[in-house]
Order: C-alpha cells, then sequence, then structure tokens
C-alpha cells in the first residue's frame, strides 16, 4: 500500500515539475517576445525621431504632386507595372477630357473650326459629355474624331489663349502624342505619367532613404473641399514644401473663375504659415513652372495680378517681386522662409532643387544644434 501511494506521490510530482517547467517555458517565450517587441517599439520610436518629415502643400495644378511621382522615381523603385497600368486608363483620360475643354473654349472666345470639323466637334462633345472614365475608354472611332479635331490650326490658337479658360498646361503634349497614346501596346512612359493631371484627394505618404537616413514626403489634396482635412494633423514636420505655379498670375481657378490663381495661392500661404500650427516650422517656397513663366511675362504684364507691380516685361523684375510677396507672408522672428525654382516635370531641375533644400535641412539643424553659427 505504501509502494502504490509513494509511486501516485512521484507521479503527482513529475505532473507539477512538468506544468512549472512548460510555465517557465511559457513565462520565458512571453518575456523574449516583449523584449522584442519592446526593441521594435524603440526601433521605430528612435526612427520616428530621425525621420525627415516634408508636408508639400499648395493650391490645386500647382505642381505639387508631380514633384512628389518625381521623388519616387528618383529615391524609390520608380513606377512599376501596375502603376504604369493605372495611368494608361488616366493618361486615355486624359485626351478626351482636354479636347473637349478646347473645343469648348474655342465657342467661347469666337473661334471657328473648319466646316467639316464642326459637325465632328459637335459629334465628339456629346462623347465627351457623357463619357465616364470609371466605366471604360472611349472606341478608336472617338480616338479619330480626337486627332482629327486637334489637326486643326484653330485648335492650336486656341490654347495659345489658355489663360483666358481651364485646361492643363499638358494637354498638347497628350494630343501631339495621340498616335502613340492610342497604340494597342502603348505602356505610359515616365514623362507620361509626370505630366498626368489626377487631383489629389486625401493624403498620400511617400518614404524612402538617402544615405540610409529615413524620409518621409506627405502631399494632401490641393483643391478647395481638401483643405481643411489636414491643416491640424502636422505639428511634427520638419519643413512644409508650399509649392506656388508661377507662370498662373494671370489665370482663374478651376472651382471659382472669379479668383485669380496665384491671389488664392498666396492666401492660403498665409493662412498655412500664420497657422499657430506650423509657427516654428522652417518652409521651402517651390516656384513651379518657372519655364512657362519666362516665355509668359514678356507678353502678359504682372500688372494683372498685382496692382501695384511696376517692373513691366521683366523676368528678373517679376520673379523677385513674387518671390518677396510670399516671402512677406509668410516670415517671423521664430521661423525661415527659402525660396527656390524649379520645372517639377523635368526630373533633372527636381534633383538639384531636391539637392539644394537637403543641403539647406542639414545646415539648419547643425545651427540648431550649435555645430555652425548663422551664416
Amino acid at each position: 500500500m505504501g509502494t502504490k501511494n509513494s509511486k501516485k506521490k512521484t507521479k503527482k510530482k513529475n505532473k507539477n515539475n512538468k506544468k512549472k517547467k512548460n510555465w517557465q517555458k511559457k513565462l520565458q517565450k512571453e518575456n523574449i517576445r516583449n523584449e522584442i517587441i519592446g526593441d521594435m517599439l524603440n526601433r521605430d520610436e528612435e526612427n520616428d525621431k530621425n525621420q525627415i518629415k516634408l508636408l508639400i502643400l499648395g493650391t490645386g495644378d500647382s505642381g505639387k504632386s508631380t514633384f512628389v511621382k518625381q521623388i519616387e522615381l528618383l529615391y524609390k523603385e520608380g513606377f512599376d507595372q501596375r502603376k504604369r497600368k493605372l495611368f494608361k486608363k488616366a493618361i486615355r483620360s486624359n485626351l478626351v477630357k482636354h479636347l473637349y475643354l478646347l473645343i469648348r473654349a474655342s465657342s467661347n472666345l469666337g473661334f471657328k473650326l473648319s466646316e467639316e470639323n464642326i459637325s465632328l466637334a459637335t459629334k465628339f462633345s456629346e462623347i465627351a459629355e457623357n463619357f465616364d472614365e470609371n466605366l471604360g475608354e472611349v472606341d478608336s472611332k472617338t480616338y479619330k474624331m480626337v486627332k482629327t479635331i486637334w489637326a486643326d490650326p484653330v485648335m492650336k490658337e486656341v490654347f495659345q489663349k489658355r489663360s483666358e479658360f481651364q485646361v492643363p498646361d499638358s494637354a498638347a503634349f497628350y494630343l501631339d502624342s495621340i498616335n502613340r497614346i492610342v497604340e494597342e501596346d502603348y505602356f505610359p512612359t515616365d514623362e507620361d505619367i509626370l505630366k498626368c493631371r489626377i487631383p489629389t484627394t486625401g493624403i498620400k505618404e511617400v518614404n524612402f532613404k538617402i544615405n540610409n537616413v529615413p524620409w518621409k514626403i506627405v502631399d494632401v489634396g490641393g483643391q478647395r473641399s481638401e483643405r481643411r482635412k489636414w491643416i491640424h494633423q502636422f505639428d511634427d514636420v520638419t519643413v512644409i514644401i508650399y509649392v506656388v505655379s508661377i507662370s498662373e498670375y494671370n489665370q482663374k481657378l478651376y472651382e471659382d473663375e472669379s479668383i485669380n490663381r496665384m491671389k488664392e495661392s498666396l492666401d492660403l500661404f498665409d493662412s498655412t504659415a500664420n497657422n499657430k500650427v506650423f509657427a516654428k516650422t522652417n518652409c521651402v517656397l517651390l516656384f513651379n513652372k518657372i519655364d512657362i513663366f519666362e516665355k509668359k511675362i514678356v507678353n502678359d504684364d504682372l500688372k494683372a495680378c498685382f496692382s501695384d507691380y511696376d517692373g513691366g516685361l521683366d523676368y528678373e523684375k517679376a520673379k523677385t517681386f513674387i518671390t518677396n510677396k510670399f516671402i512677406e507672408e509668410g516670415e517671423n522672428s521664430h521661423r525661415k522662409i527659402f525660396p527656390f525654382f524649379t520645372i517639377a516635370t523635368k526630373t533633372s531641375s527636381v534633383k538639384q532643387v531636391f539637392d539644394d533644400i537637403q543641403s539647406k535641412i542639414l545646415e539648419e539643424n547643425l545651427k540648431g544644434m550649435g555645430v555652425i553659427g548663422n551664416l
């Protein structure tokens, strides 16, 4: 009897020891897991601290999203097959929309197409008005209409008057490339994608590394309806990049044709730069479309936008005047504003200006650490 009880006790003891060992193993695993999670959280926190976060802002059609696409090309993998397929549809849709805008403008501005193209333009306009890009593309007959109507010399004259109506600067590029774009095996080039206009809605983030330093660019919607969504969400940004389409000083808003685009951009910059959220955040003013501005300013006086401008049709004087207007709106004792000029559709231009922006950020960080004195 004693032997039996002894065996039972030994068995129970072994069972308890096994449970204890299992519990210890489980606890050990849990501790290791917690340590790993802790390390990961610390690493993420450290990465967040080291990350350079750029908030890119601007009004609709300023070119800020094109600038972000260039960053993807320069510092990430670029555009993969899936992205190019998505842009293919958008680019063909742009073709239809752009020609429709030009036809409508030709009528409003008093231009007259050739007799054979008038009826063709009417048919095309009916198709374009009912066109829904989400339901697919137009057929080959419609693309032939696009080609024929765009070949009418009057359409080029209408395009030259684009400051008087709403059409993207890239319209002529796509319409001139129609033969290539409508081919069955068409695949968008980098330039096609960079010039493609898709209004930004919501918030888009692009993460990348330069020399093992993590960067993040946050792009938010520039249309009026999008702006109220973002302003209070970004109190931790390193630098604001505010994009201004410098060539649009004599153009009107898409949303409200009674408002000048540059004045709208200046007002938005004023409200952004002077918002308490960004009171101490340095800002890069990125004046885009400087190539178009240089050609335009010799014919169209800046006085049309700013009545106090008296520099005439002088490129340098007009450029300096606009730059100073924006700096005056946003500079204060806690924050600096750094102006740069670029062509967002030109990769080499963006590479150069982004190198300069990196240098400026580094310089300001070193000043903040007391490593170098104020220059």
